[in-house]
Order: structure tokens, then C-alpha cells, then sequence
């Protein structure tokens, strides 16, 4: 697949941690995602009370949105500061505590438990820190995913994802020739081979 210059692209985490510092976020948005609110119905299949996973979640609205509808929301995110800025953002109380099995890891956990953010690498995550989740929200992370990692994301995600789960995923699409990404373009054609 042709993706343009972008196959050898590599952002660092220290980039990352930069665009929170700097405020350079124009990929965080205030208001819901439309196409959650379209789709909603395809995540939870008319199911309550399921774990959903936000990965790089920055400070995701959703994940509020989510969890008052009754659901448990897991978020991973390697800046620290996106994490205590949803949590103040909505007024949400929160404790702090370390993840043992990953070092440097923390876990910004809501005092009602029902949202659990992660801050470290995805890919420090498994399913035996995090457990396995009944739907994955993916608004910007495989697009924000090193094109050199994607089948190392994907594989964690299926790893992640219960047998009966939803996968909601937007992308974005257009001329990789002319953007150097992020948001990388990520072909149908490339979805298909990761995901199956």
C-alpha cells in the first residue's frame, strides 16, 4: 500500500509530551465524537455495564459520557497531564497509585472506580495488567500509532478484546504525499490485514 513518505515516520513520546505541554492538542475535541453518537448502538449491542477501552485517550470527553451511562471505561495515555486535566476538567475526584508491573506506570483511578486511566506506553499494557475489554473506542490512536507499529498495536488491541467485543475505529483519509502525518493515513486495505 502506498502511504507515502509516512512508512518511515516516527513521533516520539517526548513529542507527544510536548503537544500537551504546549497546548498544540487541536486533535483533542470538547464535544462528543458524532460518530460514537451514531454508532453507539453497534458498540454496546444492547449490552450494559461493559468495559470499554480508550487507547492514547488524552482527556477523551467520552470517557465521561461513557461511564454515567453505567459502563467502565479504561484509558491509556502517556501524558500525565492529559489525564489530571480530564479528571479537573469534569470536576472528578481521583486517587493516584502506582503500577507495580510497569515502571514509571501510574493509574489515575476515579473515587467512584469507574474510570481507570493509565499513564505509561500502550505498550507496557496486557490484558494481565488491564484485563480484557467488551469495546474499544479508537478515535485517534491507530492514526496516531508509528506506521512501524502498527502490527504491534493491532495485536495488542486483539489481545485486549474479548470474544463478543465491538472495535469502533474512525481514520482519516487523504493524500499521504502531502501530510506527513499525524493523523497518519491508514489504508482500508492495511485495517483489513491488521484486524482481519
Amino acid at each position: 500500500s502506498d502511504i507515502g513518505s509516512q512508512k518511515d515516520r516516527v513521533v516520539t513520546e517526548e513529542e507527544w509530551l510536548q503537544k500537551w505541554e504546549m497546548g498544540n492538542i487541536g486533535f483533542h475535541k470538547e464535544q462528543r465524537h458524532p460518530l460514537l453518537q451514531k454508532h453507539l448502538d453497534v458498540l454496546l449491542n444492547g449490552r450494559s455495564g461493559l468495559r470499554i477501552f480508550f487507547p492514547l485517550c488524552g482527556k477523551a470527553v467520552e470517557m465521561k459520557w461513557l461511564a454515567d451511562m453505567g459502563h467502565n471505561v479504561v484509558g491509556v495515555e502517556v501524558s500525565e497531564q492529559a489525564l489530571k486535566e480530564f479528571f479537573s476538567e469534569h470536576s472528578l475526584p481521583y486517587c493516584e497509585e502506582p503500577v507495580p508491573e510497569i515502571s514509571g506506570g501510574k493509574m489515575f483511578q476515579s473515587t467512584s472506580g469507574n474510570i481507570s486511566l493509565y499513564c505509561c506506553s500502550i505498550y507496557d499494557l496486557s490484558s494481565s495488567i488491564v484485563g480484557k475489554f467488551d469495546g474499544v473506542w479508537d478515535r485517534g490512536a491507530l492514526v496516531a500509532v508509528n506506521p512501524s507499529d502498527r502490527q504491534r498495536y493491532a495485536s495488542l488491541m486483539i489481545n485486549l478484546m474479548e470474544k463478543n467485543s465491538s472495535y469502533l475505529l474512525v481514520t482519516v483519509s487523504y493524500d499521504p504525499n502531502k501530510h506527513k502525518g499525524p493523523p497518519f493515513y491508514v489504508p482500508e486495505s492495511e485495517i483489513k490485514s491488521l484486524f482481519g
